[in-house]
């Protein structure tokens, strides 16, 4: 089956405790949950596009060496209505709602309120939350990973988008984030939380939103990287036509840097680079006169087309992003831009406890073993952001997910710990759990499941 594994519906809820080849550290102890989609069609329809497969939850447990495995889908409206009545209810990503031809009115924002939180979790220390990239998270039981209801926000704080990588501002602990308000005048309007509790940090009118993933934060500013991927808000009133079907590329307009001081809102700085695109940020960190800010970037959108399903489950090329350092003068001095490395890299992590928003050394993704080749992302890659060195895991037929780094108790070096990440095994037709040394990059440990987990984006790490 190969990697088209990957993007199939993984129909098992199971728990189970897993076979260990090799050693894990004894301090490793903890869970770590991962989010993404596993069911990518109904009785009466399917789901187009990677993005927009119905959330499952899968949950690894550590202690004592052992470890122990758990899947659950996100019993959510958007779920429920697929299971019980066969109907995709609510518009995602790239799918629209399936309406008879009689009931197909235009496209709305309001109809892309999908419940779908399958792109991210978080926590506010006592609940845990999964996330999408509209403003509903879905809270649930990291233990049984039942789902617990949809987040009922303190605030009037309303909004159609959302990105579903909201940060811990490095000095307060809060998280941040932004949601997107469509209307005759759209606005970026950012936010700070406590518990379920949002204050607004900015308010940013904005003519032809961009489509932001994420976002970047530093100990003092929130920093709005606004690709030229971008929407007339009108086109979600007049076009039937599923959500990111309606951004447009416009390159001419370059990439967009908006600076925020976190203290009172005020823009800092308000710059143009070159057009790229990304779907993540790797981190960024103050600098005297300055704002670094590094990128997992594209030269331009078309990977968003190139993850519809039947384009990833075939044999189309995979565009690549790299690690690209985008440094922005605070004094009006603009953006300079460079590559920090020549291996591509995806889903990027950092030791982010640590080194969240501040000046930092290493970061670990996904990438392609041959950049000659588009065989999806196939290596784990670490990379030394100030020497360009990187370093790899790979091998033949394995294709791992975002690598999550734990660091040790009492972690003498930023790299002092392991990183997790989910592989799938394309020949056997399962996953399993590789446990790596983050200094070396060596393998410790392996746990394999009894299926193949879907591809999923992105989780978390909690200590016992």
């Amino acid at each position: 089956m190969g990697v088209q594994a990957g993007f199939e519906t993984l129909g098992q809820e199971i728990d189970v405790e897993l076979e260990v080849r090799g050693e894990l550290p004894p301090w490793l102890a903890g869970t770590l949950v991962r989010n993404g989609p596993a069911k990518f069609e109904t009785d009466k329809g399917s789901f187009r596009h990677w993005f927009d497969g119905l959330a499952m939850l899968h949950r690894f447990g550590f202690a004592e060496g052992a470890v122990t495995y758990r899947n659950r889908y996100l019993e959510t409206p958007s779920y429920r209505a697929a299971r019980d009545g066969g109907h995709i209810a609510y518009g995602e990503f790239a799918t629209d709602p399936c309406r008879s031809i009689f009931s197909r009115f235009f496209t709305h924002p309001r109809l892309r309120r999908t419940s779908n939180a399958n792109v991210n979790v978080t926590s506010d220390g006592d609940r845990d939350f999964a996330l999408t990239e509209t403003p509903i998270a879905v809270e649930f039981d990291r233990n049984t990973l039942a789902t617990v209801g949809l987040a009922d926000y303190d605030d009037a704080l309303d909004g159609h988008v959302t990105t579903a990588h909201p940060h811990r501002a490095p000095l307060t602990g809060d998280l941040v984030n932004y949601v997107l308000k469509f209307g005759r005048r759209s606005a970026y309007r950012l936010y700070r939380q406590r518990g379920l509790t949002r204050e607004p940090l900015a308010s940013l009118p904005v003519d032809r939103p961009g489509y932001m993933h994420s976002f970047a934060i530093t100990e003092r500013h929130v920093v709005l990287a606004v690709f030229p991927l971008v929407v007339n808000p009108l086109s979600l009133l007049l076009r039937a036509r599923p959500f990111i079907e309606n951004y447009r590329w416009r390159p001419e307009l370059g990439t967009r840097f908006l600076v925020v001081d976190q203290r009172d809102g005020s823009v800092v700085a308000d710059e143009r680079a070159d057009a790229f695109f990304a779907f993540h940020h790797i981190n960024a960190y103050d600098v005297d006169g300055g704002v670094v800010v590094d990128v997992a970037a594209y030269p331009d959108c078309t990977v968003v087309d190139a993850l519809y399903l039947d384009r990833v489950r075939g044999d189309a090329e995979l565009p690549l992003a790299f690690p690209t350092r985008y440094e922005v003068d605070l004094s009006g001095g603009g953006v300079r831009s460079r590559r920090l490395a020549e291996d591509s890299l995806e889903l990027p992590r950092i030791a982010y406890g640590s080194h969240n928003g501040r000046d930092y050394r290493y970061a670990y993704g996904v990438g392609a073993h041959d950049n000659g080749t588009r065989d999806f992302l196939n290596r784990l890659v670490k990379v030394d952001v100030r020497s360009g060195r990187t370093t790899r895991w790979h091998e033949p037929g394995r294709y791992p997910g975002e690598p999550v780094f734990v660091p040790a108790p009492d972690a003498r070096s930023e790299d002092d710990g392991v990183v997790l990440s989910v592989v799938l095994d394309a020949e056997a037709g399962r996953s399993g759990l590789v446990v790596l040394d983050a200094a070396t990059f060596t393998e410790l440990a392996r746990a394999d499941v009894p299926h193949a987990i879907p591809f999923g984006f992105h989780g978390q790490f909690r200590a016992r």
